[in-house]
């Protein structure tokens, strides 16, 4: 229970005593591995990028994630890469090499940079540089030119490259853990290997914190020093990593990860296709999953109106059973859920077939790696150039995600024309109460939902299916 150990750099290492609330960013720079910087401590900036060795197939792919949101005892069996590591001694990483010809400034971001852009270097089957891997790195001294033009000019690894080489064979699998600093004591770390496990720990104890990507708690742990008597990383429970494409629905573990999603798809679900990319970076999607979208029930997430437009609903799981529960009825109030004790989200399912028009609509200062001051997903059937059915999914407009319930009974069965449109509009706008925040008032985000109908008609406006 005291110790835990995982690979560095190639080299294994052990930790005991440490806090469960160590991030792998803050132990790193404390053994001296400063490399990996500190600039924003809830995965906004990249610039703590560590290299983690993830399953692939028969062998193995390195995904790019935030340090600064990386628990350490979640590292316990595996094998993770600093900017320091890249290196061959003296001789430069290709990828180091290329970042010296001008996309290095003040330097303090080249690392975050580097350790990305390996990814990339990396990944199978590429032909171009796909400079998406790149979009959770923020550059202070704004020389992104120079960085683009060090990750276009990267061609492919060579056959000797060590990181290469070790790509080629299979991650080890790693064990259920339970670490404390001191045996027997608190504050607890579990991580289980499947759901009995998991529901074993929740039985002994209630009132854990649930742990996927981190993505979300770690940020308050880091700012507002939020801690839990027991943390338990669910990651590793293989139930929770299915996904299944059936007749009727789309089954979706609620601990895959967003990147593996997306790859996954292929775009064969639009409004998701069209989320994707909205959803903070390649960094957090490589970590967040929409389990923990959903579980924590924050009214301004862009996973909950998506999977309302789209008709999902969660499927709990406990001790005593599952059930199947509309996503509407999940949230019961600002940050509440439907869960019973010992409930987990085990997936998500999404109805067959699709609507055929759909769209997903972000707002907010930033157009990427940003906090939504309202979202919102449609998606529609037309019959003969009448609404057979529509779904409207919001965020930022109330205490919960929430449909547009009223507008959405309005419109079934009239004509999709600009008449129709523009009273749908009227009402959607009076539908909601929402507040007034740093992020927007309350005026503006009700004059959003307004503006927002109308372009999603105006995007459809041709169809007559």
């Amino acid at each position: 229970m005291g110790e835990i150990s995982f690979k560095l750099n190639g080299q294994t290492v052990g930790v005991s005593g440490v806090d469960p609330h160590t991030t792998a960013l803050s132990w790193l720079r404390q053994q001296g591995w400063i490399g990996s910087k500190e600039g924003c401590a809830e995965g906004e900036c990249g610039a703590c990028a560590l290299l983690l060795l993830r399953p692939e197939g028969q062998g193995a792919r390195l995904e790019a994630v935030n340090g600064c949101l990386l628990l350490l005892p979640s590292l316990a069996g595996q094998e993770v890469w600093t900017v320091e590591g890249l290196a061959q001694g003296e001789r430069l990483h290709p990828v180091q090499e290329a970042m010296l010809q001008g996309g290095s400034q003040c330097g303090y971001c080249t690392p975050g940079f580097v350790v990305s852009m390996a990814a990339e270097y990396y990944r199978k089957n590429r032909s171009n540089f796909d400079l998406e891997a790149l979009s959770g790195n923020l550059c202070r001294c704004t020389g992104y030119r120079p960085i683009r033009d060090a990750a276009l000019s990267l061609g492919q690894p060579a056959p000797h490259d060590p990181l290469a080489q070790r790509l080629n064979t299979p991650v080890e699998a790693v064990k259920s853990l339970e670490y404390s600093p001191k045996t027997g004591s608190s504050p607890r770390f579990y991580r289980p290997l499947s759901l009995p496990e998991l529901f074993r720990i929740l039985a002994e104890h209630p009132a854990a914190k649930l742990v996927a990507g981190g993505t979300d708690w770690v940020v308050e742990v880091n700012q507002r020093f939020a801690r839990a008597e027991v943390q338990v990383d669910i990651s590793q429970v293989p139930e929770l990593q299915t996904l299944f494409w059936g007749q009727n629905y789309v089954e979706i573990g609620a601990g895959v990860t967003l990147s593996e999603l997306e790859h996954w798809l292929e775009g064969r679900i639009p409004l998701l296709a069209q989320w994707f990319p909205l959803f903070a970076s390649r960094l957090i999607r490589n970590r967040a999953t929409l389990g923990g979208n959903l579980g924590t029930a924050s009214p301004i997430g862009d996973g909950p109106p998506v999977l309302l437009a789209l008709g999902a609903e969660v499927v709990l799981t406990g001790a005593a059973g599952e059930r199947a529960l509309p996503l509407e009825r999940f949230f019961t109030g600002y940050r509440q859920t439907a869960f019973e004790p010992g409930e987990v989200i085990r997936a998500v399912r999404i109805p067959l077939p699709l609507a055929p028009q759909a769209r997903f609509y972000k707002v907010s200062k930033r157009r990427m790696d940003d906090i939504s001051t309202v979202a919102a997903a449609f998606a529609l059937r037309l019959e003969g150039g009448r609404v057979q059915s529509i779904r409207i999914g919001l965020g930022g407009v109330a205490p919960t995600p929430v449909r547009a319930s009223q507008t959405e009974a309005f419109l079934e069965g009239k004509p999709w024309d600009e008449r129709t449109v523009r009273a749908a509009s009227e009402l959607i706008r009076s539908e909601f109460r929402p507040i007034d925040d740093h992020r927007g008032s309350a005026a503006y985000r009700s004059a959003m939902l307004s503006s927002l109908l109308q372009k999603f008609y105006a995007e459809t406006a041709e169809v007559r299916a």
